[in-house]
């Protein structure tokens, strides 16, 4: 940011604060408005709309029992599209046991490589939506810049609605984070000729982890 960007931001933000009669910026702590907007209803059991709705956005899910079955998991479905076994994983994942022949880095995606793995903050049940915050060990680009993107999700973080998740965010005690992700499946756009194509703008590929435990 410039000095004359930078003046032009200060100048805004004083007229706003005149407006409301305020001379300086606030120090007061963020206090949420009480009571709660208007809400879809649905009824039915959370989780298991959370996996309807991830099917019907083109991604692929899988149940597992524990973190356990997560390696084994993941090279299935490494095999099923026969991907490399090269993994960029989440440093938030380095307690999982891999299987043989696996070559795991924790580290920020490049371009080359194919299938990233994550785990996430929250997921939503309103719409089937994934919700990952960005940290040292969890860099945004392990969720764009693979072609196949495997999220691992426990059961007990699938929430019902959008609300929940900033809820559940204020009481976690984290700091806001650079980036906040919603992701609701693969890639995909209709740009050309209004034919959907996947991977356009990130992942061709989204695989979920439902873990029960």
């Amino acid at each position: 940011m410039n000095a004359t960007t930078g003046n032009g931001r200060e100048r805004v933000l004083a007229e706003i604060r005149k407006s409301l009669g305020r001379a300086a910026p606030s120090r007061d702590a963020i206090v949420p408005l009480p009571g709660a907007g208007p809400r879809p209803a649905f009824g039915g059991d959370t989780v298991e709309r959370f996996v309807a709705k991830m099917l019907e956005k083109s991604a692929t899910l899988e149940r597992v029992e524990s973190l356990a079955g997560v390696g084994a998991a993941v090279a299935r479905f490494v095999a099923s599209v026969n991907a490399s076994q090269r993994l960029c994983v989440s440093n938030a994942l380095a307690a999982i046991d891999w299987p043989p022949g696996f070559d795991i880095q924790h580290r920020a995606a490049v371009h080359e490589d194919e299938t990233s793995v994550t785990p996430c903050f929250a997921a939503v049940a309103e719409s089937g939506s994934i919700v990952t915050l960005s940290g040292p060990d969890t860099p945004s680009t392990l969720n764009f810049v693979p072609e196949n993107h495997i999220v691992i999700v426990h059961a007990a973080q699938v929430v019902r609605h959008f609300e929940d998740v900033w809820t559940q965010w204020r009481a976690s005690g984290r700091p806001i984070p650079r980036t906040i992700n919603i992701i609701a499946g693969p890639s995909r756009t209709a740009d050309i000729e209004q034919t959907i194509q996947l991977g356009a703008h990130g992942p061709r590929r989204l695989h979920v982890l439902l873990v029960a435990g």
